[in-house]
């Protein structure tokens, strides 16, 4: 199981978000059992379960709490979480086991940060980076270029001075 390279997401109160959750199997799968829980308090409550069969096979999945929707296709098993509270904060875990990997489990834990207003993000040394470096290659092509120019205009002197000491 998978959810990703942030296992985490801040997202805003009464916002709807995606919990991603993904499985692969070298060897297949057949009658995969997987489910996502909520720790609440220490106390693991199931959110939904089912059994995909075989590949490519949707599951008919139970869901056992208000607001949550399955969203997979293939091989994801994510879950969809509409108009989000401070409660559904928390850390949720992606649960799979395949019968054709001798049972066993396999889980990856997501973190769900519930926040009332979203951080701003001062991205002024971003830019001010990006800037020095644009700026500097920008320097690097017109002296690239004026050279090219001077070696041009050099090269058309000297042809002119050879053909006028020809004559």
């Amino acid at each position: 199981m998978f959810v990703g390279k942030v296992p985490f997401l801040e997202a805003l109160n009464g916002s709807t978000v995606v919990l991603p959750c993904s499985y692969s199997s070298c060897i297949g799968i057949e009658n995969l059992y997987f489910n996502w829980q909520f720790n609440d308090n220490g106390t693991m409550k199931k959110v939904c379960e089912s059994t995909i069969k075989s590949e490519g096979v949707e599951p008919n999945v139970k869901i056992f709490r208000e607001r949550v929707e399955f969203v997979g296709k293939n091989n994801n098993v994510s879950i969809l979480l509409w108009n989000i509270t401070f409660d559904d904060g928390g850390q949720y875990t992606c649960f799979g086991r395949n019968p054709k990997e001798k049972d066993r489990n396999h889980s990856a834990i997501f973190s769900l940060i519930v926040v009332d207003k979203l951080r701003e993000v001062d991205n002024t040394l971003t830019i001010i980076i990006a800037s020095a470096v644009g700026g500097a290659i920008a320097l690097l092509m017109g002296f690239m270029l004026l050279k090219n120019f001077s070696l041009y205009v050099l090269s058309k002197l000297e042809k002119k001075k050879c053909v006028f000491m020809a004559t």
